[in-house]
């Protein structure tokens, strides 16, 4: 059910299976479909190392900034079935995956449910995460730090421009609440 109200919310994505770039193109051409969430700024790619679980392939990492008027858990919902229909298999924590979408932020609340911490509890530690991040919200505040300051404090060696083509873009103001 949407509501009246219109959000702001970040997402990270992450493929390292596949056609990665295709795979997080697809997943964002998948979440803007029906309307209800709206693309309005999208990093570049980014070439990562993995994270946790190192035994696996490279990763191609991005993040967006959408408005939307779903609520958290009905983007989380949003986000899950995304990846289901891109052949998400949860096999290992961590481990390779077609596709991950993760809400980084929404709106700056703080949410703590079993499935749902925001903002997500791991921003701080993941260069991965913070260098797209910054390109599109550098000014986003995370736990009382703004993106761009975690960044610096951050080490961003295996963290590299995948495509040097591509430049962060906002797409479309935010909608407006009437």
């Amino acid at each position: 059910m949407m509501r009246d109200h219109v959000s702001e919310a970040v997402l990270g994505l992450g493929s390292n299976m596949g056609d990665k770039v295709a795979n997080i193109d697809k997943a964002v051409a998948m979440l803007c479909s029906t309307g209800d969430i709206r693309l309005k700024a999208r990093s570049r790619y980014h070439r990562t190392a993995p994270w946790g679980v190192t035994d696996q392939d490279w990763f191609v990492n991005a993040c967006i900034q959408v408005v939307t008027r779903l609520s958290p858990r009905e983007l989380l919902e949003r986000c899950q079935e995304v990846e289901s229909l891109l052949g998400r298999v949860r096999r290992r924590h961590w481990g390779p995956r077609t596709i991950d979408v993760d809400i980084l932020d929404y709106d700056g609340i703080s949410l703590n449910e079993p499935d749902l911490i925001l903002p997500h509890p791991r921003i701080a530690e993941r260069a991965f995460v913070l260098v797209p991040l910054a390109e599109i919200a550098p000014r986003l505040m995370i736990k009382g730090a703004a993106v761009s300051t975690l960044l610096a404090i951050t080490n961003t060696a295996g963290v590299q421009v995948f495509d040097d083509h591509f430049e962060p873009r906002n797409t479309e103001p935010a909608i407006r609440d009437k």
